[in-house]
């Protein structure tokens, strides 16, 4: 069941609003980054291996740490950490939004209440893979997947591209995540980084973007 229950959690069909954001990919659209499938495969290759990879994929193995040892406290401090990580006020608000959509949802199933008052979304995710039994690697692959999926979804609405053009960069994007899982879970404390200032700028200025179809 554990192959079902992580294809449940990464499935756009998870209530939790991803399709609403689009993590500043939309604003390097309308800077003109990002004009077609070569440009937006390369905007969320280099976002996924330069932010994603680098701090959130390895505190999503740090909250599934922290659960199996039931360290409550420190399964705290990451959540903060993380918060305090997101460069702008969009991206802040896309993590704690479907963070409290997870949770609630999670509640409602019967799966219990995520400890925190404000959960990140990879807090969330990482307590739902615990209850579930879904082994860290795997959820952690699951969790990039996700991640990636809902960014080629946004290009295809937002440049626009072809479902084919889609699936193209699904396969090309998609063929890195275990040795991104490898990278993450081996990283130190110390290598932590999300040093991707185009990315935060770009979600800045997204803020008073004039004409937009995602929240982030």
């Amino acid at each position: 069941m554990s192959l079902a229950r992580l294809l449940q959690l990464a499935s756009p069909a998870l209530p939790v609003g991803a399709y609403s954001y689009s993590g500043g990919l939309e604003a390097a659209i309308e800077a003109g980054i990002v004009k077609d499938a070569a440009s937006a495969e390369r905007w969320i290759g280099d976002v996924l291996e330069l932010s994603v990879v680098k701090m959130e994929a390895p505190m999503l193995s740090g909250f599934m740490s922290c659960i199996s040892k039931d360290d409550s406290a420190e399964f705290g401090n990451l959540n903060s950490q993380f918060l305090a990580s997101r460069e702008t006020a969009e991206l802040r608000a896309e993590t704690v939004q479907m963070g409290y959509s997870l949770a609630r949802l999670l509640k409602d199933l019967g799966e219990g209440a995520v400890p925190l008052e404000e959960p990140s979304f990879p807090a969330a995710f990482a307590y739902a893979a615990a209850r579930w039994k879904i082994e860290p690697d795997t959820a952690l692959q699951g969790y990039l997947w996700a991640w990636v999926e809902n960014q080629v979804m946004a290009a295809v609405k937002a440049v626009p591209l072809g479902q084919t053009a889609g699936q193209r960069m699904l396969l090309g994007l998609g063929s890195s995540l275990e040795t991104f899982v490898e990278n993450a879970r081996k990283m130190k404390e110390e290598e932590l980084g999300n040093f991707a200032p185009g990315l935060a700028m770009l979600s800045a200025r997204h803020e008073t973007q004039y004409s937009r179809l995602f929240r982030s």
